[in-house]
């Protein structure tokens, strides 16, 4: 068994041994540049602890996992495209250093070479069925995009709308990455579905949480503006919970301050005092906790000896507590 940081080490030192190719750089920069602005590595880390569940040979899962790993870079490239975003990490996009017409190309190479990686692993049954997995999942990771996306210029938006928006665009990828790691370690097809039903609702869980922390996180730990998502109007789990749940008046003050510009320096402050007359906080939380405890269900479910869950188990509690 290895330690979280042994096992981001492992993947760091393949993604060295595997380059892309050295031309054409225009190709090849952009792609080379999104992975190195910091992300945590965190779903190919998922395959490998869930392979490990089964097996100790984790090398077996590196190429499924970068496969995992690059496939997410890709889609953050066009997110970026499509949002408009100038940063990402506190750096500057591909499309901003570069062009949108580098971000499409590079990405869409990415996405190539994520199905090469895949392609490596030893056993062709097994080739068939990550495909299988990794194709249901990047389908539905671009659905989750399209929601995302029609939800900016609806009003109408409802909960469980939402729900299901993050679970696409965020919470399918996770348990994407587990039900791979299991799949590489030949775990039976049970034991695969468990993983896949705990990533699944850790990541609903885990956009909550991220919901939350916008709006009551701790600037100095949350790393960005507390109340971003309630300047750029965005429909969170917050805002529909109070549209479902708030009096006449305090929902048609919301829905006022919904179509307002961000340059309101009391915007902030005053939907945040309609979430806390409603008791948001609080109702939000308690959703959280319901899908982290199914979530976790599963996991119990998982036929393996409780200390190969150890370092699996201490990540996905420390990611749906987290204060950042």
């Amino acid at each position: 068994m290895h330690t979280l940081p042994a096992l981001l080490d492992k993947i760091n030192a393949y993604a060295a041994a595997n380059p892309f190719p050295p031309a054409p750089r225009e190709l090849y920069d952009p792609c080379d540049y999104i992975l190195t602005l910091g992300g945590k590595r965190l779903r190919p880390a998922l395959v490998l602890m869930a392979y490990e569940l089964f097996q100790d040979n984790v090398d077996q899962a590196l190429p499924a996992a970068w496969a995992v790993e690059l496939f997410h870079n890709f889609t953050l490239m066009h997110d970026d495209i499509m949002d408009a975003a100038p940063l990402r990490r506190g750096k500057p996009t591909v499309h901003t250093k570069w062009s949108a017409t580098a971000g499409i190309l590079s990405g869409d190479a990415m996405l190539i070479h994520a199905y090469r990686h895949l392609a490596r692993f030893d056993d062709s049954v097994i080739v068939a069925d990550l495909l299988d997995t990794f194709n249901r999942v990047a389908i539905e990771v671009c659905e989750g995009q399209q929601y995302d996306l029609n939800f900016e210029t609806r009003h109408d938006v409802t909960l469980p709308e939402y729900i299901r928006m993050i679970e696409l665009k965020t919470a399918v990828l996770l348990g994407g990455a587990l039900e791979m790691g299991a799949m590489c370690a030949r775990a039976h097809e049970n034991q695969s579905a468990h993983l896949y039903e705990f990533g699944r609702l850790a990541g609903i869980a885990f956009q909550i949480q991220d919901d939350l922390l916008d709006t009551y996180g701790d600037p100095a730990k949350f790393g960005k503006q507390v109340g971003g998502d309630i300047l750029q109007n965005k429909k969170t789990f917050l805002v529909l919970k109070t549209l479902e749940v708030a009096s006449g008046a305090d929902r048609h003050e919301l829905e006022y301050w919904m179509k307002t510009g961000p340059d309101l320096p009391v915007k902030i402050s005053a939907v945040r005092d309609i979430f806390n007359r409603n008791g948001i906080p609080d109702l939000v939380t308690a959703e959280k906790r319901r899908y982290q405890a199914e979530a976790f269900g599963h996991f119990d479910a998982v036929e393996v000896p409780e200390t190969r869950k150890v370092p699996l188990r201490g990540m996905m509690e420390e990611l749906l507590v987290r204060e950042y």
